[in-house]
């Protein structure tokens, strides 16, 4: 499977193939993240179609200086800021839970991880929101602390500081709420 970035250099050469296979490899994992930052899944859902929509029309130039997976989540989250900050001027945004879909083949093992998953996602929506950012981008999407960095906005340190302060309140949290943290 070619990486994003191929895949956006053939977009911008004209096929439209390319930004089909990129909508299709980061659509999920976009909308969970920005599910994350906005609160609802429909609007996050919007944002995710906005986000591909910017790239398609705009065509924004990517400097390889990042993966092109931290690049278009940055683009996300901007976009997402961008109507948090419009949405606070006229309501609060009400909250939705999403549970994670999984591809394992055993339907136990299947359950029982969606369920931690749920749990675990129910606490994380009761933490603030750079903490539900930095933990979603590190763990769901396994980006490592620079990309996270870049995604955010923030520095490598910033982001460091940030997921040893999320994870201990998610700790408090899970316990909180009766759950056995368990650190990976």
């Amino acid at each position: 499977m070619e990486n994003g970035e191929q895949q956006y250099r053939r977009f911008l050469a004209g096929d439209t193939e390319g930004l089909r296979e990129i909508i299709r490899e980061y659509q999920g994992g976009l909308m969970l993240y920005l599910n994350g930052i906005v609160q609802n899944i429909h609007t996050a859902e919007d944002l995710t179609e906005d986000t591909f929509a910017e790239i398609a029309i705009r065509k924004p130039h990517f400097s390889g200086k990042s993966l092109f997976k931290t690049w278009l989540y940055a683009i996300g989250r901007h976009l997402a800021c961008k109507h948090l900050r419009k949405q606070s001027r006229h309501s609060e945004i009400p909250l939705h839970l999403q549970e994670l879909v999984d591809t394992e083949q055993c339907v136990e093992s299947r359950l029982l991880r969606d369920e931690r998953a749920r749990i675990v996602r129910q606490a994380m929506h009761t933490l603030r929101t750079d903490y539900r950012s930095v933990l979603h981008l590190s763990f769901f999407e396994e980006m490592s602390n620079e990309e996270t960095a870049a995604a955010m906005g923030k520095n490598r340190r910033q982001v460091e500081n940030l997921l040893y302060n999320a994870k201990k309140a998610l700790r408090a949290e899970l316990e909180r709420r009766g759950f056995p943290y368990e650190e990976q």
